[in-house]
């Protein structure tokens, strides 16, 4: 084999090892962005669902309240 062929060989083989190498890396950012959005729906689901941060009465009560044509300014005031 000629110095041209051998060199070809050598590149192949390093970038189909380089890759290689990319691909698991990609495959475990996708794994860890998989087990970060569980994570976070886990939590959401918590607050949303009463067990935590949010109580869904107090969310009926923030609806209720934007639903309302009166705006916050003029709440109090006596319409004549």
């Amino acid at each position: 084999m000629d110095s041209i062929q051998t060199l070809l060989i050598v590149v192949v083989i390093s970038l189909t090892v380089l890759l290689i190498i990319v691909g698991v890396q990609v495959l475990l950012i996708i794994v860890d962005l998989r087990r970060a959005i569980k994570r976070l729906n886990s939590i959401l689901e918590d607050a949303v669902l009463g067990g935590g941060l949010i109580r869904p009465e107090k969310l009926t009560g923030i609806f209720e309240m934007l639903r309302k044509t009166k705006k916050l300014e003029t709440h109090g005031e006596t319409t004549p």
